[in-house]
């Protein structure tokens, strides 16, 4: 079957994400005098949870990463505290999925390291950790946690292994050995029991998460895999990568067949790898490149056309790395779906970028946040590891609803602007192209018909009050 390209030609259907737009931080709420480091390896050097943000600096003689609390934003002492047991270059960064105290670092050491971060953040500099992971014979580049099972973590080195710890009893319990050389990146399905990952070998596979049996191989020549992720229960994985003319790229696989692509899309000529992040719950795709300022989002779907393509957020800042907020983290008063902390070295700034969905909520949007993975493990790494799987424990995030707080016109229009190269629906601008004015007009509608459904429940509500009235009278009389 031969690969079927997908059209750039947005296609209008009703959809509540269609309007998404990307809301960037005002100073006060970003993090500015962070020292950012400079090392060129391809990973986000960033990590966040509802308690903190981690971020890899820029230090001499060993490795090290500062630990913000979430919500000390504006500038960071320049002697702030960091935790620096490393003896090489820190490489990735993850939180502990279920415990936010929790977070993994490797480095260019050979180990990979535990570390528990005290609530309210580190009064010192942290040089012991809670475990030392060494049984890599190179640096340490990648590292992930299992999805739903605690205890459970995966490193993956420069000699090509990948190691699978149980950090209950602290030491490698597997090692894959499979790839034959740097292995790119790494991608668990929704109950972790495959792994799929990206290797300097120009091969993508999806293997055994348990036994590391590779059950699926693609020889990716043609599209040179970058990044992989799984789509979520779709029985699918997306790559980003490079062609044969060295454009950037993006290709979907079907998990139980990479004998070919199942749809290819060119997405432009530059250079910076694109990291993709995909949100399970809403079923969109967030693609940024490396050294670019912008993020472009799309709609993903099991039908044709896979990718719909919805809109692009701008900034003239270039990211080094994106970290994301988990979900349990949104401002669900807001109408926010997708959060990412940007890092920007040039400003030594960490940027949140919101991604908002439109709409007045005077309710909790249940539509849009349905049941999410929460802090609970489904499983104990001995139930995993004796070959139970069980997705993850989700949780509801109406307890995290609080009803927005009435703001002046002036913030009001502020919060409406939408951005789409500038475009608000509230000024006088001309859209410059098709496609711009086709989204106006479209936004434009939903704005009326919401308007109309206002007005509708307001009349309602004069007739409830007029009635109410007229009964209050002749109970006096």
């Amino acid at each position: 079957m031969p690969a079927v390209k997908m059209s750039w030609r947005p296609t209008y259907r009703s959809s509540k994400f269609r309007n998404v737009y990307g809301k960037a931080s005002s100073r006060e709420e970003c993090y500015e005098g962070v020292p950012i480091t400079r090392n060129v390896h391809d990973n986000h050097f960033c990590a966040v949870n509802p308690k903190f943000l981690a971020v890899v600096t820029e230090s001499s003689g060993g490795g090290s990463f500062v630990v913000i609390p979430i919500y000390k934003t504006g500038r960071v002492d320049p002697h702030h505290p960091k935790v620096c047991g490393h003896q090489g270059s820190v490489l990735d960064i993850k939180w502990n999925p279920f415990r936010d105290n929790i977070i993994a670092s490797c480095s260019e050491d050979c180990t990979v390291r535990i570390w528990e971060i005290p609530d309210g953040g580190l009064r010192r500099n942290m040089t012991e950790a809670l475990l030392v992971l060494a049984g890599h014979s190179r640096k340490v580049g990648l590292i992930e946690w299992h999805p739903t099972c605690s205890g459970i973590l995966f490193s993956a080195g420069y000699d090509g292994k990948i190691l699978l710890w149980n950090l209950e009893e602290g030491k490698a319990v597997r090692m894959f050995d499979s790839h034959s050389d740097v292995i790119l990146c790494m991608s668990f399905n929704t109950d972790g029991s495959l792994l799929a990952t990206s290797c300097k070998d120009k091969k993508l596979r999806i293997m055994d998460a348990r036994s590391g049996r590779v059950l699926q191989e693609a020889d990716c020549k043609r599209h040179r895999v970058g990044r992989v992720v799984f789509l979520g229960n779709m029985k699918r994985v997306l790559t980003t990568g490079v062609s044969q003319w060295n454009t950037r790229q993006v290709a979907l696989w079907d998990q139980e067949d990479l004998s070919v692509p199942i749809s290819e899309e060119e997405i432009d000529g530059l250079s910076g790898l694109l990291f993709p992040f995909y949100d399970v719950d809403t079923h969109m795709l967030y693609l940024a490149g490396k050294g670019d300022g912008n993020i472009r989002y799309y709609e993903v779907s099991p039908d044709k056309p896979y990718l719909q393509y919805l809109m692009e957020f701008s900034s003239p800042a270039p990211q080094k790395g994106l970290g994301v907020m988990p979900k349990r983290g949104m401002d669900v008063g807001e109408c926010e779906v997708f959060r990412f902390y940007k890092l920007v070295t040039m400003k030594g700034q960490v940027e949140p970028v919101s991604m908002i969905v439109p709409r007045r909520a005077e309710k909790f949007q249940d539509d849009i946040y349905p049941m999410t993975a929460g802090t609970e493990p489904a499983l104990t790494a001995e139930e995993w590891l004796s070959g139970i799987n069980r997705g993850p424990i989700l949780i509801s995030l109406k307890e995290n609803y609080k009803r927005p707080n009435p703001a002046g016109p002036k913030a009001k229009r502020e919060r409406r602007a939408l951005a789409m190269k500038g475009l608000d629906l509230l000024e006088n601008v001309s859209p410059k192209t098709d496609n711009e004015f086709l989204r106006m007009f479209y936004r434009q509608q939903d704005e009326l018909k919401r308007l109309q459904k206002e007005l509708s429940d307001k009349d309602e509500r004069i007739r409830q009050l007029e009635l109410e009235l007229h009964n209050l009278k002749n109970v006096t009389h």
